[in-house]
């Protein structure tokens, strides 16, 4: 395996949390692997915890949320036999996220900067695609906005056609 493909393998299994307030996805902004992204809070599962204890832990170092699980929405199985858990987490109305820490990361300089409430087309499409992967759809009024959606083409490109010509 080479050293790009290696640094996406999780060796240990993890979870994640998809909370919803007012139709918006709680995201995080992040800087990992050379670049900025957005994704759902989570991590690690520790030796002895289960994915449900995990994922609440992980949205209270991360967003400083106490959560309660509504749902699982999918297992993913890695490989190396890891596992990666979303769940459909609920907050109390009262609670605002803040941005937290990773206790694994150093102080210095860590991947996690900030977390904010976005709308799904706030959030590009490649991060929009882990959110599928995570079980967004199943999520109540998600289905209905992929739906509404026309048939259209907008990222990436389609490749070109007759040759290698673009398309006119």
């Amino acid at each position: 395996m080479s050293g790009k493909e290696s640094r996406y393998v999780h060796y240990r299994s993890r979870s994640v949390a998809i909370v919803i307030r007012g139709g918006k996805i709680l995201m995080e902004r992040v800087f990992c692997f050379g670049r900025e992204f957005h994704t759902v809070p989570g991590g690690g599962i520790e030796e002895g915890e289960t994915p449900e204890q995990a994922v609440l832990r992980e949205l209270k170092e991360e967003c400083g949320l106490d959560g309660t699980i509504v749902r699982p929405l999918a297992v993913q199985h890695k490989s190396g036999g890891s596992a990666e858990y979303s769940f459909e987490v609920r907050i109390p109305d009262d609670q605002e996220p803040v941005t937290g820490y990773d206790p694994e990361e150093t102080a210095g300089d860590p991947p996690l900067k900030e977390v904010l409430w976005m709308n799904l087309e706030e959030i590009s499409e490649r991060d929009r695609a882990f959110l599928w992967f995570y079980g967004l759809i199943s999520v109540d009024g998600f289905f209905d906005r992929i739906r509404s959606w026309g048939d259209e083409i907008s990222y990436p490109s389609p490749p070109p056609r007759d040759g290698g010509r673009p398309a006119e």
